[in-house]
């Protein structure tokens, strides 16, 4: 059995990045697409901004409806990744600004069916090494949210479509590996029963689940934000006088930072447990949001060092909030919990996307990740806070 949820973690990791390759699709070729659509600033964050809607949208009603408790989360992911795939291919077609959110938008509410719903199914492998697993997991999502810039870099003579296609593709190909080659594991939390808008309330009034929110929401606050925006910062770094080279791969090295990130993140958790670890990361992340405007003016090697180094402790801690909420939730709510913490987290990344361009405009790109500073420190605070509670005794400390 041990060997047989080492393979299905592998089977599912390998599956998340082909599928999460659709989120930062259009980002990743985001200076063609101004160029070729005419789009303001506006338009332009909202082609990024519309995935992140479109997944609060999904996650909120697969909470409220208790989808990922009561369908089965092979099917759903399966079902989720094809609908990604086809409505990122859509943007071949040139749509226009509208249509094209819009399908944004559907892409966003499709990788909602993907991504919890594989938290939850992963979860039901490991009791001993969740963290470990759930770090790889998330690692997955990091490496599948790179690749486009990846795709863009090594290719960029090639035209723009190329960075769709793969992504769209990706994205097809992983809908039959979640439905044919992923199933529940030895510890399945159970299934919802009927409808019930109570359960998200008592979500809500579940003080150890709403500690570890918290300091996810303060977490989501700051990554989304640097993850979207990081190639126009160094591009406009570079613009300064800053040789930085091929700048999307080294965006791509910088978001791709915090797959190893992940899996660090889990082993520390699964030795100091979840409420240290994410304090560390969020800490490390939130001092490198404060000085990496410092090191706008060179040497390139130590801004580029900076930025790695964010890149890797930006994420890092993601699965443990994750993974606490595993732990901390009744068993048949587990996945209606995952999906509203992740809804809300999403929800402010929304804002953050779309006003970091804004305040841009009006300080200069170098100081512009300051505002994401108060995110990390502030749930640094609340998972510290957590740690003080006697709930926090039934997480992972010590295990293996």
């Amino acid at each position: 059995m041990s060997g047989n949820r080492w393979a299905f973690l592998a089977v599912a990791c390998a599956a998340l990045v082909l599928s999460l390759s659709t989120w930062f699709s259009a980002t990743a070729v985001m200076p063609e697409l101004v160029a070729r659509w005419s789009l303001g600033p506006s338009e332009a964050a909202w082609l990024t901004n519309g995935v992140q809607a479109g997944f609060v949208i999904g996650a909120l009603a697969s909470s409220v409806l208790g989808l990922p408790d009561r369908l089965h989360p092979n099917r759903l992911m399966a079902g989720a990744a094809a609908l990604a795939g086809a409505s990122t291919l859509i943007l071949l077609l040139e749509p226009g600004p509208a249509a094209a959110i819009a399908a944004r938008l559907v892409t966003g509410i499709a990788l909602a069916g993907v991504y919890p719903p594989a938290i939850r199914l992963m979860a039901t492998w490991f009791l001993r090494g969740r963290g470990l697993a759930l770090g790889c997991l998330i690692g997955a999502l990091t490496l599948g949210s790179a690749l486009p810039h990846l795709v863009r870099g090594v290719g960029e003579v090639l035209d723009w479509r190329l960075v769709i296609v793969a992504a769209g593709l990706f994205s097809l190909t992983a809908a039959p590996i979640f439905g044919l080659a992923l199933r529940e594991g030895p510890h399945p939390f159970g299934r919802a029963g009927r409808v019930d808008l109570r359960q998200t309330l008592s979500i809500l009034r579940n003080r150890p689940v709403m500690a570890a929110n918290l300091g996810y929401f303060g977490h989501m606050w700051e990554l989304y934000a640097m993850w979207g925006w990081f190639l126009a910062w160094a591009r406009a770094a570079s613009e300064a006088g800053l040789g930085l080279g091929n700048l999307s791969l080294l965006t791509f090295a910088v978001l791709a930072a915090g797959a190893p990130g992940c899996v660090l993140g889990g082993l520390l958790s699964d030795r100091i447990g979840r409420c240290r670890t994410t304090a560390l990361a969020l800490g490390v992340s939130g001092c490198c949001a404060l000085g990496i405007g410092l090191a706008w003016s060179g040497p390139a090697w130590l801004l580029v060092g900076l930025a790695l180094l964010w890149g890797l402790a930006v994420v890092a801690d993601s699965a443990q909030f994750s993974a606490a909420v595993t732990e901390l939730s009744p068993p048949h709510l587990v996945g209606s919990a995952l999906a509203f913490q992740m809804g809300v987290g999403f929800a402010l990344t929304i804002f953050t996307i779309w006003a970091l361009p804004l305040l841009a405009g009006i300080i200069g790109w170098r100081w512009v990740f300051l505002a994401l500073v108060p995110g990390p420190f502030l749930g640094a605070w609340s998972m510290l806070a957590l740690r003080r509670m006697p709930e926090a005794a039934g997480m992972a400390h010590g295990m293996r």
